[in-house]
């Protein structure tokens, strides 16, 4: 039984405590190492999660631009839209006043004319000094 006890001192001494050590410093290192992933990788999320705010910044930063450039275009469609509708609307104005100058001058045309055949007409059909006394009517 002495020999018995005396094999498990050794076996503790000898074996056991060099095995624990070993096992405690792997452990320890495979704690670290573990450690050390899980460090690196909140750090891949943190620059991952910047440069998501970068992109998204960026993106925004184009949107507004081509919202600008859009209403920049816009204003100017509508401003040359205006001085196109503004000559038209002139030229409209010019052309009724033109249309209008000559029906007036076709009127009195006309009238002119109709007079004048009118006159002819009561030449023609009645006697010479019937008309004379009509007109100094």
């Amino acid at each position: 039984m002495v020999l018995f006890i005396l094999l498990v001192i050794a076996y503790g001494i000898l074996v056991r405590r060099p095995l624990d050590r070993v096992l405690a410093e792997r452990r320890a290192r495979t704690s670290g190492a573990v450690e050390q992933a899980k460090g690196a990788i909140a750090a891949a999320e943190a620059e991952t999660s910047a440069y998501e705010d970068k992109l998204r910044a960026a993106k925004a930063e184009i949107f507004q631009a081509r919202e600008s450039r859009l209403k920049q275009w816009n204003a100017e469609r509508e401003a040359k839209l205006a001085e196109v509708r503004q000559a038209t609307q002139e030229r409209v104005r010019i052309a009724r006043q033109e249309i209008e100058q000559s029906a007036q001058e076709a009127r009195l045309h006309i009238s002119t004319v109709s007079e004048e055949l009118s006159a002819r007409v009561l030449d023609a059909v009645l006697p010479a000094g019937v008309r004379q006394a009509e007109v100094a009517r």
